[in-house]
């Protein structure tokens, strides 16, 4: 991949992964979201990201199927732990389960998957332990918006954090207005979730867009690769696109080779304005 991104572990990883949220919970796509993950893996996207909550496992189980007869060391895989885990007494097991399903020792990044109940420097400390211990070469979080992140940099090692995922997308921008310049100046990547939308109304719009069904035209291109070259514009963010379809796998690499110029950011800021204030962090 041409995108890449450099963490600040020195780790360089495509700005291009595969997202596996709601993957691997039917048995009737199961075969199809395998091949879809395979083929990504084929054309770059080696960078692949899972959670224990996906399919209260399932999806880290089709990643290992997937990833079973490829070279471990070309892929970046990333999980992520749940609150209810992220503690001194559960953190270990929930680590050594996914581990398990996904057929492999250890995890290139692990993730604090929202804010929980434990005390950071308690979730902290235990990451940093699992790292000691080899079992996950990185750890960052998700979903933590700017106090959050203030406060993680605060407790001891909090500035070993690698990555904040977060919900990131051309009609969702409200991070751009403090916690992106902020995440850029601690060198702390963003993973972009959903980074074409979830699904409704707002996914309906940003795909029916005439700004960016032109850029589309343009190019030659689907609406959804340039929202996903818009994503992945600045070097610093990480997108990962959710599919089953191996159709639509290609179709997302291919946008490492998309490069849009100013006149289209330019016009799709007009259509969907950077924000003016801070705004809640999205989810959904």
């Amino acid at each position: 991949m041409k995108h890449t991104v450099n963490l600040q572990s020195g780790i360089k990883v495509p700005a291009l992964g595969q997202g596996t949220w709601f993957l691997g919970e039917h048995p009737k796509t199961h075969n199809q979201e395998l091949q879809a993950l395979q083929i990504g893996i084929q054309k770059g996207m080696t960078l692949i990201d899972t959670a224990e909550m996906y399919g209260n496992g399932r999806s880290e189980s089709l990643v290992g199927e997937a990833i079973a007869a490829t070279d471990r060391s070309s892929l970046y895989l990333v999980s992520k732990v749940l609150p209810s885990n992220a503690n001194k007494r559960n953190i270990v097991q929930a680590c050594s389960d996914t581990l398990d399903r996904l057929g492999t020792d250890y995890l290139d990044l692990y993730l604090y998957h929202w804010r929980g109940s434990t005390p950071l420097k308690e979730t902290v400390q235990c990451l940093e332990e699992l790292q000691d211990e080899g079992k996950i070469r990185s750890w960052g979080v998700s979903n933590f918006d700017i106090d959050d992140m203030e406060e993680l940099l605060s407790v001891p090692g909090g500035e070993h954090c690698v990555v904040n995922q977060v919900l990131y997308h051309l009609g969702s921008r409200g991070i751009e207005y403090s916690l992106k310049p902020w995440m850029k100046k601690q060198n702390i990547a963003l993973m972009a979730y959903c980074p074409l939308a979830q699904a409704g109304s707002l996914r309906k719009g940003l795909f029916n867009n005439q700004a960016i069904l032109s850029i589309a035209q343009k190019y030659g291109v689907t609406p959804a690769q340039v929202l996903l070259a818009w994503v992945i514009r600045d070097g610093n963010t990480i997108a990962i696109p959710r599919t089953g379809n191996p159709l639509h796998v290609a179709d997302n690499a291919a946008v490492d080779d998309l490069v849009l110029s100013p006149e289209d950011f330019e016009a799709l800021d007009k259509a969907y304005p950077p924000p003016t204030h801070k705004e809640m962090l999205d989810v959904q």
